[in-house]
């Protein structure tokens, strides 16, 4: 899987934004400098994410951005759909829209089974569990074995 720069700087943004809840709103600048984002890149992801309901922002001296929802309400996965679309597509189509002929027939179904582990861990973990350090257990247990830090 490749994650672009923009889904990583729109989880960062709003990890920062979680961890600073009791300091809502939050400046642009502060976030942007707290992850080491190009204050452009910062502003141009917290747009994106106010349009899809993730942020708001506040206007005037005190203004700033915080998050629409509570960080426990809001999962990795609607950051990354709300900057980047559908967790997993081919090609731009949903695997369950692929259809294989022959020997490559089973291989949609190995696209379900890959956005299916896709979720199992983005849409169970929320800004809250990151920004506490507080993962889910299976994602715990995924990083604890030893395989699963191997490049390959």
């Amino acid at each position: 899987m490749r994650v672009s720069a923009k889904v990583d700087y729109a989880l960062r943004a709003a990890i920062e934004l979680a961890a600073l809840e009791d300091e809502w709103p939050v400046k642009g600048e502060r976030l942007a400098a707290g992850q080491s984002i190009p204050l452009r890149f910062m502003e141009n992801i917290l747009g994106e994410l106010r349009q899809a309901g993730i942020v708001q922002s506040k206007r005037g001296a005190e203004g700033g951005y915080l998050l629409a929802r509570s960080p426990g309400e809001i999962a990795l996965a609607d950051v990354i759909r709300a900057v980047d679309g559908p967790l997993a597509n081919i090609g731009g189509l949903r695997p369950d829209q692929l259809s294989y002929s022959g020997s490559a027939a089973p291989l949609r179904d190995i696209w379900i089974a890959v956005r299916a582990s896709l979720r199992s861990v983005l849409e169970t973990t929320t800004l809250a569990d990151v920004a506490g350090g507080e993962l889910p257990p299976e994602v715990t247990a995924a990083t604890a074995d030893p395989d699963a830090w191997a490049w390959r």
